[in-house]
């Protein structure tokens, strides 16, 4: 009999896919599920080794009963466009490859690969977020250049007049004309976000998110509540933590606007394995959720409220989530964005680089 060691050794190698792998025996119980599979079931290994395929995801009678004549007449077949329902989780759309299979003990079985579909949509669609975003940053260092030199020159010539005035009254204008070239080149310096490399350190995710979930504690009206649910195995990673500290407290201190006097805030962190940002699959990244049960983003701006100027509320000036984005993408991560009344989730996607 083929033992789960055994069965482990043999795939060892399909961890390294972004495809969800999973091996059925002839009763379609589970005997393996590579990394993929775990985060595409959002559940772990051991949870699944053992256990009916039916009774981890919820799959139509019609998948079910093709799964079974595959075992039964020893057929391969492609279904596509399944939909298969993690419980408790949202439904997924994948292609699926069901390929019979036999082990050294000729025992039957299934090798099921499953493709899922909004995944590939997700992929593209950051990687051309994250291509927007690099040329939304190119243009704003060029303006940024256009802006500054006549700004400076502006800011100059209203010194050498001020000097030259004799009449107290008038040096009001001149002040004026200065605060106002000041205040104009500290929004363009906040709209390019930080210029320096990011500083490489040990960091503790969830100091980092206590850290800013105390500093909304201190100011939150009575009727806000601002709760965690963490997953304590995320180990320290190398990262750039004041950084990822702005990162967090914009979107958290969004969160707060949103829920006003009453709401519910959460803070959650999270580990999925095999995940790729942007073009680059990574082994480990973290992910860091807040979520707040506000009114939602706009649906109309909802693709646009990571570019700069684009903002949701009415005295918003739309740079923070961009500001956060890029600085997200500085240190090799992804903010995304899922919103509805009552369900406002950002999620912040960081590679765990092991110290």
């Amino acid at each position: 009999m083929t033992t789960d060691t055994d069965i482990l050794g043999e795939f060892a190698l399909l961890d390294q896919l972004s495809t969800s792998v999973l091996l059925l025996d002839k009763k379609l119980h589970i005997v393996y599920a590579n990394a993929a599979a775990e985060q595409l079931m959002s559940t772990s290994r051991q949870r699944t080794l053992g256990k009916r395929l039916i009774d981890i995801v919820a799959v139509s009678d019609e998948l079910l009963q093709r799964l079974r004549d595959a075992i039964a007449h020893n057929q391969s077949f492609t279904d596509r466009q399944a939909t298969l329902e993690p419980h408790g989780y949202d439904p997924v759309v994948v292609d699926c490859v069901i390929t019979p299979h036999t082990t050294q003990n000729n025992q039957r079985g299934l090798l099921v690969e499953i493709d899922a579909l909004d995944r590939s949509l997700r992929i593209a669609r950051e990687e051309a977020m994250l291509s927007q975003q690099e040329h939304t940053r190119s243009l704003l260092r060029g303006l940024a250049h256009e802006i500054k030199n006549p700004l400076g020159g502006l800011r100059g010539a209203a010194q050498l007049l001020d000097k030259q005035l004799i009449e107290p009254e008038l040096h009001e204008y001149t002040s004026i004309i200065m605060d106002e070239a000041d205040r104009l080149r500290v929004l363009i310096d906040r709209m390019l976000g930080p210029v320096t490399r990011p500083q490489r350190e040990a960091v503790n995710i969830h100091e980092a998110l206590e850290h800013v979930r105390k500093i909304l504690l201190v100011g939150a009206p009575s009727g806000v509540k601002i709760q965690f649910d963490y997953d304590v195995s995320i180990p320290e990673f190398t990262s750039d933590r004041d950084r990822l500290i702005q990162v967090i407290l914009n979107i958290a201190g969004n969160a707060m606007n949103a829920v006003g006097d009453n709401g519910n805030i959460l803070f959650k962190s999270r580990v999925i394995s095999s995940f790729t940002i942007g073009a680059e699959r990574h082994p480990l990244v973290a992910s860091l959720e807040i979520q707040d049960d506000g009114p939602g983003v706009p649906a109309d701006i909802l693709d646009q409220i990571f570019y700069p100027m684009v903002s949701g509320t009415d005295n918003g000036t739309g740079l923070g989530l961009s500001i956060a984005q890029s600085i997200t993408n500085q240190i090799g991560g992804l903010i995304e964005c899922h919103s509805e009344p009552g369900n406002t989730v950002f999620t912040i996607l960081i590679p765990l680089e092991l110290t």
